[in-house]
């Protein structure tokens, strides 16, 4: 009775209903519309019938008067599938015909209208007599009056119309029952097949719910609008799972990572006060100690953007942006600085990449490529200057932001692992930084619906930022579109 409940009480039970109402009041106005339109029709062929009847009577009364037409009749009245024909006198004796018993008042009328009439017939009449039984017929009639009161009725019998009316009444009852009986077993299959579908969302919900948040909808791969929610679904607790999984691993990077500074920081306060009386010591201790201050800050700075970016409320403006300008103005920014650290600079940009995204956000991606070339590569060939080659070119629909360097370079299995939050290589340990570099720019390559990719330069790394190309985008040819820069230490 639970599981029958929770039947009538669904959508599908209810659409069931409505759809039902609706077939049979469709199924009503059909039948209606067909039995009047027959009727319709079958009555003019019978008023037809029974006027050519009337007219073909003319001829044997206007030269045998009535006995040539009660002659006429009797001929009539033996052939197979006969009118309807009653003569009679002005005492309502019978004369000629094949009925039995008809209403007085229809005889007494003898308008020579068309009146449908019940009768009895004359052949039948006396089996039902005997087994004390009347049956009546309906007939479509005219009745004339005759010279000398005599009354002649000329009809037709309206069994056939009946029979198909029966006939018509029968499908219709068959096509309501059938189509309830089979609206009724769709529902019933369609609404278990739907509780069941249901039934599991609900026990995965509740699973999620309760901490598991690795539990997925089920996918029947049948394609239907409950695989298409689920696909959905899915999608969106995958995203749940990896940000809340992010939340996770930088609350523990946090807790391990930024232990080690505050540590520091409290020892050199410590030491401090215990070793330092004098004023220079103290201040020196405090200078440092505001120097990691600043850093700690950067770094907690760091990952709130990070997290604001992935997870969309950082405030990100999307425009049709030249990224093209975007890199020449950082290349001519980090030109001096490469220069000073006696690094060779190079930029090759194509000056018609345009892109869809935000300036700010992408500004910040390219120069942490910058920065990131020149801080860890540096060349391990002491022969040879250290090199950072800065290239922007379209590639299948996509504009590729190309930072190349000659340095160590990233291990092939380390490449993903350095995307993370505070993943630091070892020979990167001994400079400044957090580790949270790499992981901004993921961050805002997946905002703009790119990536980032890393790939080895033999010897060095080349990081790539690879983002859509704007619909009016357009690239330049080997005509000039490129402009070159360059710079060798002095």
């Amino acid at each position: 009775m639970t599981a029958l409940g929770r039947l009538v009480k669904t959508t599908a039970f209810k659409l069931s209903m409505i759809t039902i109402l609706v077939f049979i009041g469709l199924s009503l106005s059909m039948f209606l519309f067909i039995s009047k339109n027959t009727d319709d029709l079958m009555r003019d062929q019978v008023i037809q019938t029974v006027d050519a009847d009337v007219n073909g009577l003319t001829e044997p009364y206007a030269f045998g008067g009535i006995t040539g037409l009660a002659q006429a009749i009797e001929r009539r009245v033996r052939q197979p599938n006969a009118n309807l024909y009653l003569l009679v006198d002005f005492a309502g004796n019978l004369i000629s015909g094949n009925i039995s018993h008809l209403p007085t008042a229809v005889l007494d009328k003898a308008d020579g209208e068309i009146h449908v009439v019940n009768y009895q017939r004359l052949n039948e009449r006396s089996d039902e007599n005997a087994r004390g039984q009347e049956k009546s017929y309906n007939a479509v009639v005219r009745v004339f009056k005759l010279p000398g009161n005599f009354r002649l009725l000329v009809g037709r019998d309206l069994e056939e119309q009946d029979r198909l009316h029966g006939l018509l009444g029968d499908a219709l009852k068959l096509w309501l029952v059938g189509m309830v009986v089979l609206a009724a077993a769709i529902w019933f299959f369609i609404s278990r097949r739907m509780l069941a579908r249901m039934d599991g969302i609900t026990k995965s919900s509740q699973q999620i719910m309760a901490g598991n948040l690795s539990r997925r909808i089920e996918v029947t791969g049948s394609g239907d609008e409950f695989d298409r929610l689920a696909i959905s679904l899915n999608q969106m607790l995958e995203r749940i799972e990896e940000l809340l999984r992010g939340l996770k691993d930088v609350s523990d990077n946090i807790a391990h990572d930024l232990k080690t500074p505050l540590t520091r920081m409290r020892g050199r306060v410590e030491g401090a006060l215990r070793d330092h009386k004098d004023e220079a010591g103290l201040r020196g201790a405090l200078e440092e100690t505001l120097v990691e201050t600043d850093e700690l800050i950067n770094t907690f700075n760091a990952l709130l953007r990070i997290a604001r970016v992935e997870a969309g409320s950082e405030g990100v403006k999307m425009e049709n942006l030249p990224l093209s300008s975007v890199a020449e103005d950082l290349c001519e920014l980090y030109e001096p600085v490469a220069e000073d650290q006696g690094v060779v600079f190079h930029s090759s940009i194509d000056t018609g990449t345009v892109v869809l995204g935000d300036r700010q956000l992408l500004s910040q991606a390219v120069a942490n490529l910058i920065e990131n070339a020149l801080k860890y590569g540096g060349s391990i060939d002491e022969a040879k200057p250290s090199e950072v080659n800065v290239s922007l070119y379209s590639r299948d629909q996509t504009a590729v932001l190309e930072v190349a360097d000659n340095g160590t370079g990233i291990p092939e299995d380390e490449r993903e692992r350095v995307c993370e939050r505070f993943v630091r290589l070892d020979h990167s340990r001994t400079e400044p930084g957090s580790g949270l570099g790499l992981a901004l720019i993921k961050a805002v390559a997946g905002v703009h619906h790119g990536e980032l990719e890393l790939a080895s330069g033999n010897p060095g790394l080349i990081a790539r930022l690879v983002l859509p190309l704007a619909r009016e985008s357009t690239s330049g040819g080997d005509d000039g579109g490129q402009r070159e820069l360059s710079s060798a230490p002095s």
